[in-house]
């Protein structure tokens, strides 16, 4: 006979480990349970075997690459489960369910064409007509902003199941770039529906549009990464957050167009999300993208921030489950 060691959870499904041979005695009613796996079948694969020793990960850097390339693959099936989980959990609780992915950006937008329309703020002059200037903006930096916040919010509601199960932690930021993925595809498809009877012709720059999408998901994952150990000890993180983050799109085109001169114009200028946004909103709308160079460098230097942070992630979480638990 042979008993499956079952793994369980409400939330994730059942996961079936490796099998457990055993005999049973039908006079006695006694069951042998073997002390090793050397009996076993060659049907059954055995078990890998982890060795935890004090030596840090750094002193061999190529190991440590291939065990992180190793878990992010073994974590794909983790994270789908997770994120179907959330995503299922976050829109069934909720009456307007997925119109809430685009209800917050299109209220912003009435907002600020409001104030623009009415003359309570001045707003310069765009190439596109200003609500769809801003109806953009806003739905851009929404991407953005799920992607920021989303490493240190999946690692957060984690906690309990970090502390008592061993792994890849690479799953709970993969489940978040899902999250991310289908609430910009909400967005995206409101868009796409919207912008024609606005008077915005789809070229076919659209086709490089979703370069612009995936980038501004790069950026966003790799400072969320770089903030989540910290964010995890202080909850300080969390909650000033949203606030830097509201200054920070007012000095990126995302409301406002780039300023001509003045101070402003050099603090729109060094901003590194000013390219990501300019050029999604470009190739969205059909024009050519004026940034495209700074837009390249940017997410080159993403992705060396997000190798370097996933690396500082990993040492960091032993240790911080470790607090979390005691």
């Amino acid at each position: 006979m042979v008993a499956p060691n079952i793994l369980a959870d409400p939330g994730l499904g059942v996961f079936p480990m490796q099998a457990i041979e055993f005999e049973a005695h039908p006079h006695d009613g006694v069951i042998e349970l073997p002390l090793s796996t050397a009996h076993q079948t060659d049907q059954t694969s055995p078990m890998p075997i982890t060795v935890y020793t004090p030596e840090s990960s750094l002193a061999s850097p190529a190991k440590l690459l291939r065990d992180m390339f190793r878990d992010l693959l073994a974590s794909r099936e983790l994270a789908w489960r997770l994120a179907v989980r959330d995503i299922s959990a976050q829109y069934r609780q909720a009456f307007l369910g997925i119109l809430w992915a685009f209800i917050l950006p299109l209220a912003n937008t009435l907002v600020w064409v409001f104030l623009s329309g009415s003359g309570i703020v001045s707003v310069g002059k765009t190439a596109l007509p200003y609500p769809v200037y801003v109806f953009t903006g806003t739905m851009l930096w929404a991407i953005f902003m799920d992607a920021l916040n989303a490493p240190l919010q999946q690692t957060s509601a984690a906690k309990a199941m970090l502390a008592k199960l061993n792994f890849p932690r690479e799953a709970l930021i993969v489940s978040g770039i899902y999250q991310t993925l289908f609430n910009a595809g909400i967005k995206i498809a409101l868009l796409l529906v919207v912008l024609p009877f606005m008077g915005v012709d789809l070229g076919w720059n659209l086709l490089l549009f979703p370069i612009g999408l995936l980038s501004l998901i790069l950026v966003g994952t790799a400072v969320g990464l770089l903030l989540t150990p910290v964010g995890l000890l202080y909850t300080d993180i969390g909650k000033g957050l949203p606030l830097l983050m509201q200054f920070l799109m007012y000095l990126t085109p995302v409301v406002f167009p780039m300023p001509k001169d003045g101070w402003a114009a050099t603090l729109f200028a060094i901003n590194p999300l000013s390219p990501l946004i300019l050029t999604a909103r470009d190739w969205l709308t059909g024009f050519p993208p004026a940034f495209l160079g700074a837009f390249v460098v940017v997410n080159l230097l993403a992705l060396v921030l997000l190798l370097m942070v996933w690396v500082v992630y990993r040492l960091a979480m032993p240790i911080l489950i470790e607090r979390m638990s005691a």
